[in-house]
């Protein structure tokens, strides 16, 4: 069976708004609200230290986030992990986590 583009177009719109209202109506209700995010992480890249974000530290603090930066020790990607997992341990409620560079791959 050969398909022009209109006949597709029409197909593909129709399975699209199937789709919508059959998930529409299997929605749950929502139970209770999610808690803002207060806090955020960040874990720098390589050839750098926890300060590299002191500038968006300072722009961000005074709208009322708690922000911590994960001083790497650089040394091997698993303690690298383990310094950032300790900063993550001390969060009170959900947290941003934010790498740059090797600190991507922490976060991952």
């Amino acid at each position: 069976m050969i398909m022009n583009r209109r006949k597709f177009s029409t197909a593909l719109l129709a399975g699209a708004a199937a789709s919508l209202a059959s998930t529409n109506s299997m929605a749950a209700p929502a139970i209770a609200r999610p808690q803002k995010t207060r806090n955020i992480v960040f874990v720098h890249g390589l050839f750098a230290d926890g300060s590299c974000w002191s500038e968006v530290i300072s722009r961000l603090q005074p709208k009322g986030l708690n922000i911590t930066s994960v001083q790497n020790p650089l040394t091997t990607l698993p303690e690298s992990i383990a310094a950032a997992e300790r900063v993550l341990a001390r969060q009170d409620g959900p947290t941003v986590l934010v790498g740059h560079s090797f600190g991507g791959m922490v976060v991952t």
